[in-house]
């Protein structure tokens, strides 16, 4: 059997949708299974064994219709037995339409019977432990596995060789190894999804307060500039506890340093997801405008919190649409009380070390 599944979008969504192949691996060892996803999401997949083959899908090739459909026809002659599109827009519908699969299998869209064969509705409001992220795409393993799914986690893979990359890198930064090494998020992927630089200072101030961390930042070369904003927000006394020139200009040597962290805090978004599939603790801020049901994942878990407008004053929820609320960001962020993040964060701390 072979098998193609398809999630483009940012690195939490092809991060998460890993679920599926590791699902359809145990089920069907000797399965050849490929993963369809966008460039820069290719080393989060990396060492996976449950994946045989990652097909990158760049922008050159979306944009031209001859590259399209030459592209298409490519995948065709791959033969698949099943294509599972978790991404479900006009160039994944063209895919799995030409593929030849006989099994064709995505979420229902009005038009969506023209593409697929198997399209499942998904879920908006059901209780679940592991957040709707999760429980969405375990509907697109119903052809294949009727049994109850309990390996719900997506996982990421790395070398010892990076891991031990990562650990000189600490040391030759002279990182104190006796003190724990917390990574803070301080930018999210766009805009909207970054709390307030100022806000954030004061959070990182907290954490030193309460934890006495080593502290380092998740930023690239091009956000020195919002960093650098971050740290001078900071306390003096804070300022001594930040690493501000440790940091990872590639993707999988980022992995393998935030495998050696105590924990990550930050904006919820990719870095968040990359923690939990990494083990690693993680305490996130949710911008107001993302739905919390969808992203809160594995929060039953101590070592995984989160803070989000919704929980604080739902009552924004039920007098604003989503779009606006998202429309104006800003204004929203200015309804986190700092003071109950700082509560709620020093809980987390109780909680987690207990």
């Amino acid at each position: 059997m072979r098998i193609l599944v398809i999630q483009q979008k940012r690195i939490g969504d092809v991060l998460t949708s890993t679920i599926i192949c590791n699902n359809l691996k145990t089920k069907f060892p000797d399965a050849v299974i490929d993963y369809m996803c966008y460039p820069n999401s290719v080393d989060v997949l990396l060492e996976n064994p449950n994946i045989d083959n990652i097909i990158p899908l760049s922008n050159k090739i979306r944009k031209s219709y001859p590259s399209l459909f030459k592209f298409i026809f490519e995948i065709r002659r791959k033969k698949y037995n099943a294509v599972i599109d978790v991404y479900s827009k006009l160039e994944t519908n063209l895919i799995t339409a030409f593929s030849g699969a006989k099994y064709k299998v995505s979420y229902h869209k009005w038009y969506t019977k023209i593409f697929y064969n198997y399209t499942y509705e998904r879920f908006d409001a059901i209780a679940s432990e592991h957040g709707l992220a999760i429980e969405n795409r375990l509907l697109l393993l119903r052809p294949f596995i009727s049994e109850k799914i309990t390996d719900v986690k997506p996982k990421i893979f790395l070398k010892e060789s990076e891991i031990n990359e990562a650990k000189q890198l600490l040391k030759s930064h002279n990182i104190d190894a006796e003190k724990p090494l917390i990574m803070f998020g301080i930018l999210g992927s766009e805009v909207y999804k970054t709390y307030p630089l100022e806000g954030m200072a004061k959070i990182i101030d907290f954490t030193v307060t309460k934890t006495n961390a080593t502290i380092i930042f998740n930023y690239i070369p091009n956000q020195k500039e919002q960093a650098l904003e971050v740290y001078n927000y900071c306390s003096e006394e804070t300022k001594k506890h930040i690493v501000f020139d440790l940091y990872c200009t590639e993707l999988r040597p980022f992995l393998a340093l935030l495998s050696q962290c105590e924990m990550l805090i930050g904006n919820e978004g990719g870095a968040v997801n990359m923690a939990k599939a990494l083990d690693i603790p993680t305490f996130s801020i949710f911008t107001p405008s993302v739905r919390k049901e969808t992203w809160q994942l594995f929060e039953n878990e101590a070592k995984n919190a989160s803070i989000h407008l919704k929980d604080l004053k739902p009552e924004i929820y039920e007098q604003h649409t989503e779009q606006y609320i998202k429309e104006h960001t800003f204004d929203f962020y200015a309804e986190y009380p700092l003071p109950l993040m700082l509560e709620k964060l020093e809980t987390y701390f109780k909680e987690y070390k207990n």
